[in-house]
């Protein structure tokens, strides 16, 4: 639909709608660019501090897939007036510590009325202009990094139909307030080729996206993914959501399954994410300094593919 908007030029734009990126980059100086992102969702679960910190953790994402530090971030809100405003309050406050374990500054915000609970943030951030990171600069030989476990949105189906164990409750909520600082700090210390973090259109949407915009192939070792806890045991019940499928429909033909991949691990593959980790393209000879940085991340990370020349697919999966 994007592409059927006006685009705007201006030579100071680093990043636009181009590459479907993260967010928008606009250089101020020789030494200073503008990250600037927006987004909000309903909650993924009941507890209203968890939703507001997995929420802003989410929005932040964004800058830091970027390579860029957060620095300012207003609240979006949606509220109906059936619940508690103590509801809300909680919301905020899950969401301001967020803001603040991410050493940026929390200034307000704009709140209308709904019939379902909505929360998120706009966030700006700062990043030097030549250190900008893009989903679409992979290179041929690079190899692919995950930074944390996949299988949220079907984790999600499961604790909203109340059948989610208290461990991959625990997990996923643990892995989706984990910001995404981690990963990108271990960036400041490796060179990269291209970053994006995974979310609404799941592993392979985004890796598409990275394939598309570096003109190459991805291929993916499907055994070496990190999962959060009983992931494939959901899917084979059949709790996988809605958008896995529209994922799958988006990326279409340009994907090919090798070997024998359980349906239960092609769900999981197209699956949406929440607050997902960073998805990073890396020269071979820098991977072990970049594990090496991801030692004390307090979420799984992985290994599990390489860019390859662009082949008949722009993804291929083992």
């Amino acid at each position: 639909m994007l592409c059927q908007l006006p685009k705007t030029f201006d030579e100071n734009l680093i990043v636009g709608l181009e590459t479907s990126d993260d967010a928008a980059v606009y250089k101020i100086n020789e030494d200073l660019a503008l990250i600037q992102t927006l987004d909000f969702f309903t909650p993924v679960v009941d507890n209203p501090y968890e939703f507001g910190q997995i929420a802003a953790a989410n929005s932040l994402s964004d800058v830091y897939a970027m390579g860029g530090e957060p620095k300012l971030a207003m609240n979006i809100v949606c509220f109906p007036n059936c619940l508690s405003p103590e509801v809300l309050v909680e919301i905020l406050k899950g969401g301001h510590d967020k803001v603040m374990e991410a050493g940026a500054i929390l200034v307000g915000g704009h709140t209308v009325e709904d019939d379902e609970p909505k929360y998120g943030l706009s966030v700006a951030g700062f990043v030097h202009p030549d250190k900008v990171l893009t989903n679409s600069n992979a290179k041929a030989g690079d190899i692919l990094v995950i930074t944390k476990p996949i299988g949220l949105g079907i984790i999600n189906t499961a604790i909203k139909g109340g059948l989610a164990d208290k461990e991959s409750y625990n997990q996923a909520v643990h892995v989706m307030s984990t910001l995404n600082k981690f990963g990108k700090e271990a960036l400041d210390k490796v060179k990269a080729n291209a970053v994006t973090d995974i979310t609404g259109f799941g592993l392979l949407g985004h890796a598409l996206e990275m394939a598309e915009g570096s003109h190459v192939s991805i291929k993916i070792n499907h055994k070496n993914i990190p999962l959060i806890k009983n992931t494939l045991e959901y899917a084979q019940m059949g709790l996988v959501p809605a958008g896995a499928y529209a994922n799958r429909g988006y990326i279409g033909d340009n994907i090919v399954f090798k070997n024998e991949i359980p349906e239960e691990m092609k769900d999981t593959l197209f699956d949406p994410q929440t607050s997902g980790g960073l998805l990073i393209s890396i020269p071979k000879d820098n991977v072990d300094l970049l594990l090496e940085e991801l030692r004390n991340s307090p979420t799984e990370y992985s290994v599990i593919g390489e860019v390859i020349e662009k082949e008949e697919h722009y993804l291929i999966v083992e």
